[in-house]
């Protein structure tokens, strides 16, 4: 065979490099207050992390060349064998969020009108796609392949979720959530990721898509009235968990029905006598 044989990725240097590099993030809350959007503490540009240590051990299993290739993921559309699948990527989960909303209408929840201003939305919208960006190089285009080979699209969404969302309590922590908000919110986030693997392997693994369905999560958090404080997280995790509980229901399925019948004949040892004599 010629060529090199693909570089084996290390999930676990992985996560554990990445809460290495989020310590003095964590810790920075303690020396400055500020928030970066309503909800989000300083702490919040530990975004950084994922991409940083997907870019070190990157570097150090296959070089430079495979540094820029990772980079170049970040655009990487074209990975996508149907464009079609950009829809449920960009408007699964405000669609979601949006359900909600009309739900707590419906139920005569007191809720402040929709005010949406064109610019603010646009600028928070490319905030939280340099974000999502930074997070999904690692979160997608570094942990999930090997991750997705070793424990299959299910596994690696419920592990990386779990991760994901443990990786941000200090965080929520530090703005005063409950721990029963914490706990919904976790939820959510797990029922998220296993989505995103489901969307990824669907869409080529492109990192793009990720990372545009990353960005809209924050996106519809902080456009629900008034910069997500009358979000109802118990309502919207049980929605989107419903989502990937009926993904991974429909996958299965699918998965049974692929699988080759069995039609050899079973045949009885008396069967065998005949045939003998």
């Amino acid at each position: 065979m010629n060529g090199a044989a693909a570089p084996r990725r290390s999930p676990v240097a992985f996560l554990l490099l990445v809460l290495v590099f989020t310590a003095p993030f964590t810790a920075l809350d303690a020396v400055a207050e500020g928030r970066l959007v309503p909800g989000v503490p300083l702490s919040g540009l530990a975004f950084l992390c994922p991409a940083i240590a997907a870019v070190a051990l990157t570097a150090r299993e296959g070089g430079g060349a495979a540094v820029r290739a990772l980079l170049r993921r970040s655009f990487d559309g074209g990975r996508a064998p149907a464009k079609a699948w950009f829809v449920p990527a960009v408007l699964l989960y405000p669609a979601v969020v949006t359900a909600s909303y009309l739900l707590l209408r419906l139920t005569g929840t007191a809720l402040p009108d929709a005010r949406i201003s064109l610019a603010p939305t646009l600028l928070l919208a490319a905030g939280f796609f340099v974000a999502a960006l930074c997070e999904e190089l690692g979160w997608s285009g570094y942990a999930t392949p090997p991750l997705r080979d070793r424990w299959g699209g299910l596994g690696a969404g419920l592990l990386l979720g779990g991760f994901w969302a443990v990786w941000h309590w200090p965080a929520l922590l530090q703005v005063g959530r409950p721990v029963a908000w914490i706990a919904w919110w976790s939820l959510h986030t797990v029922a998220l990721r296993v989505i995103m693997v489901w969307l990824f392997g669907r869409m080529g693994g492109s990192v793009l898509a990720m990372t545009l369905f990353h960005a809209s999560v924050n996106l519809a958090w902080q456009l629900f009235p008034v910069q997500g404080s009358h979000f109802d997280m118990p309502l919207v995790a049980s929605l989107i968990a419903g989502v990937a509980l009926a993904i991974t229901l429909a996958e299965a399925l699918a998965a049974r029905r692929r699988r080759p019948a069995r039609t050899g004949r079973v045949t009885h040892p008396t069967d065998r006598r005949k045939r003998l004599a």
